[in-house]
């Protein structure tokens, strides 16, 4: 099938494009190689794709509405995979409007492109971070969201809204996965493990929040790009048993669902420090600090519906995710050039 696939130069963009690739689907990769982190590594992303014939890409943003509708129409997908946001929590402390731009302008435009062009199936991210403060583990997607605690956060809530209206209104099945901390080969620079990693490689310290007291739900990307393809391979349907008076919010009486991706099986972050002591062969040096502003004590998914969904649950341990992670930085960036990134 044709597959218009968001963020493509992203993180869990580049590896969902290359499994589609893979299995003989087309590709029809998005991406506005922003730079919120390094552009080079965004650029190598792409680089292992463009290899394949059935891979087009198109350079914009998604706030370029006309851009953005103009691809679904040259195009014609059958099914979406969307990516592309604004990531980071503590970003959106300094940077809110991009967030808007990107996650809720963007989002939109995406939905009407689905509206317009007879999309088959719409699968998008979403995140744990829509738990916000709740400390009843693990998280359901039974549980109240209603109480974001950034504005990332809150855009990803926003997300849901918007494609269970776009869902009723219009019978688009939409499919939002809430994704837990993602980790693995290829890595965002700002996340934990890359910064960790590359300051043990080169004998800096590195800082650890809330004094290490925290616990995280950590999913390898070969998990979530499993996950992933299999939701978007069964499109979403209405509950025949919704009931409007006591209303499930994971489900609707319109073609629309929302599930947690995790492992589930949440770690200490002092374990997957050790991890990565154990995986570079070196200690770390810690520089504890207190809790940051938008961050969340711990994250942990009930992975039941998911797996009853698609006959998956994420099964990789922390101690061979986080070597793979390992294996991959020391070649890409070699001993001597650590400085990239």
């Amino acid at each position: 099938m044709k597959v218009l696939l968001t963020g493509a130069a992203g993180f869990i963009g580049m590896h969902c494009a290359k499994y589609l690739l893979e299995r003989g689907d087309q590709v029809v990769g998005i991406d506005n190689l922003n730079d919120y982190y390094d552009v080079n590594l965004k650029q190598a992303r792409l680089d292992q794709l463009k290899g394949y014939e059935r891979f087009t890409f198109h350079k914009t943003d998604l706030q370029n509405k006309d851009a953005i509708a103009d691809i679904f129409v040259a195009e014609s997908p059958e099914r979406v995979i969307h990516l592309a946001a604004q990531a980071g929590v503590r970003y959106s402390l300094t940077n809110p409007h991009s967030y808007i731009d990107s996650n809720l302008v963007g989002f939109l435009n995406i939905l009407e492109g689905c509206r317009n062009n007879d999309v088959q199936h719409l699968v998008y991210a979403s995140s744990s971070s829509v738990y916000g403060s709740n400390t009843t583990m693990p998280f359901s997607e039974q549980h109240n969201i209603d109480h974001p605690i950034s504005l990332y956060a809150a855009t990803k809530k926003a997300n849901e809204l918007m494609a269970h209206t776009y869902s009723h209104l219009y019978n688009i099945p939409t499919t939002g996965l809430r994704f837990f901390t993602v980790y693995g080969p290829w890595g965002r620079p700002d996340m934990a493990l890359f910064l960790f990693t590359k300051a043990m490689s080169s004998g800096e310290s590195i800082q650890v929040f809330n004094n290490g007291q925290m616990i995280r739900d950590f999913t390898y990307i070969d998990d979530i790009v499993e996950g992933v393809i299999r939701a978007m391979d069964k499109p979403a349907t209405a509950n025949a048993d919704y009931d409007p008076s006591a209303p499930d919010p994971a489900t609707g009486a319109a073609p629309y669902r929302v599930f947690n991706i995790g492992n589930g099986r949440p770690t200490p972050l002092l374990d997957y420090i050790s991890a990565i002591e154990k995986a570079l062969g070196v200690d770390a040096k810690i520089d504890f600090a207190p809790l940051q502003p938008g961050d969340v004590l711990g994250t942990s998914a009930d992975m039941k519906a998911f797996a009853d969904w698609v006959g998956f649950t994420p099964n990789t341990s922390v101690t061979s995710g986080v070597q793979n992670f390992v294996n991959w930085y020391q070649a890409f960036y070699g001993d001597q050039n650590l400085d990239k990134g």
